[in-house]
């Protein structure tokens, strides 16, 4: 019963905007090569279906191939940064200005030293890793003081103290970040391959974007930004589970907040 009042609204909220968009159309006569109604765009993903799924099934392995790679070097990263602040003081700025520089500026700038499907993946990554890096920085060091000096008392060594205190500690951030940087390794992976274009080899989500864009498609580019979108709320959705089936046996803060 929780769970239908969850999720009743959003899915209510959302025909409803589908069935004032299909009506609007109708009513005001918008050719499809202007504004398609949902019920076109519905069959065109139907009809483009051999087109548009390889499409997505390429964005969506860099994604997730990009969003892995970041997690395992932010957390590693991160776990380092806990263990010597010199060195978080020594290099986080760097991560600061991965972060603040606009990926579209990076991806020709790697487009050039990089072949075509590792640049992107790299954009991918680099896009994902600063919130992982951050949010898992920040839970590692916000163990309590008092619990700290309770481990130095029992004279836990500073390894004990990282697997038993401060892991632990920073779970609920650190997939706080996760589920950030799921959507950000999408943006990441759309935003290269439109860099890469053709460029890119196998051809994503973006590319087919730009592809009907060209040809005056405009259905099937409603119709991909769609599956972006749908991919987008699918890894947002997963990764809120994952994170409350981790949380939910000792942090009922975090569980709820999923």
């Amino acid at each position: 019963m929780t769970f239908l009042r969850r999720v009743m609204p959003p899915i209510l909220a959302f025909l409803g905007f589908l069935a004032a968009w299909e009506t609007i159309v109708h009513v005001w006569h918008i050719p499809p090569y202007i504004l398609p109604p949902p019920s076109v765009i519905g069959a065109t993903l139907v009809a483009d279906r051999a087109i548009l799924l390889p499409a997505l099934w390429v964005t969506l392995s860099i994604t997730l191939e990009g969003l892995v790679a970041a997690t395992l070097g932010g957390v590693l990263i991160a776990i380092l940064f806990a263990q010597w602040r010199w060195l978080e003081r020594a290099f986080l700025p760097f991560a600061v200005i991965l972060q603040v520089t606009p990926i579209i500026a990076i991806a020709p700038l790697l487009l050039i030293y990089c072949a075509p499907a590792l640049a992107v993946l790299l954009c991918a990554f680099l896009v994902a890793f600063f919130p992982i890096l951050a949010n898992t920085t920040l839970g590692l060091a916000s163990a309590g003081r008092n619990l700290r000096d309770l481990f130095a008392l029992y004279g836990a060594s500073r390894w004990q103290t990282l697997w038993r205190l401060k892991i632990p500690a920073a779970l609920p951030l650190f997939f706080a970040g996760l589920r950030i940087g799921g959507g950000l390794a999408l943006i990441g992976a759309i935003a290269a391959e439109l860099t890469a274009g053709t460029q890119g080899g196998q051809s994503g989500l973006a590319f087919r974007i730009v592809e009907a864009g060209y040809r005056l498609n405009i259905p099937r580019m409603f119709a991909a930004l769609a599956l972006v979108a749908v991919t987008g709320i699918a890894i947002y959705v997963a990764l809120a589970a994952l994170s409350h089936w981790v949380l939910r046996r000792w942090d009922e803060r975090a569980s709820d907040a999923t």
